[in-house]
């Protein structure tokens, strides 16, 4: 008996309480709700509409969709990045090397000129000196 009992309390309780909301203004301007009528005119009865559920299903699905679109971007940024690094590398290395051989060159043309050459060549060796120092300075120094 307390069994039966108990299974129609329980299937009284999970039924959805289905009450009428009522929205009215007072003397003050105040909007009230209730879920009794008031006594005064000029009240609305309210419709509440059933909140939307979604099935877990569609909700797994959709967050695995998710997740493989999120997987795709990550795969596409680290590729570039990937290249984008190397190809930086690469071209810091080269630049490194250029560096070298520009130093090279003016130790050399340094080296020539405390040698001492005579007035034309070394301008020649000045000139020289001052072309590389430049380039060196606008591609090693300043970059």
């Amino acid at each position: 008996m307390r069994r039966i009992a108990l299974m129609v309390l329980c299937m009284l309780v999970t039924v959805p309480a289905h009450a009428e909301i009522y929205r009215w203004t007072d003397a003050r301007g105040s909007i009230h709700f209730s879920d009794t009528p008031p006594n005064l005119e000029g009240h609305a009865a309210i419709t509440v509409r059933e909140p939307v559920t979604v099935p877990l299903s569609v909700n797994i699905r959709q967050s695995e969709k998710v997740r493989q679109s999120r997987q795709s971007v990550e795969r596409l940024l680290h590729s570039k990045s990937k290249k984008r690094y190397a190809k930086a590398a690469k071209d810091e290395q080269m630049k490194a090397s250029q560096c070298a051989k520009y130093r090279a060159q003016l130790d050399r043309i340094q080296m020539q000129l405390r040698a001492g050459y005579s007035n034309d060549r070394g301008n020649n060796l000045r000139q020289k000196r001052r072309k590389v120092s430049q380039l060196y300075g606008n591609h090693c120094v300043l970059d």
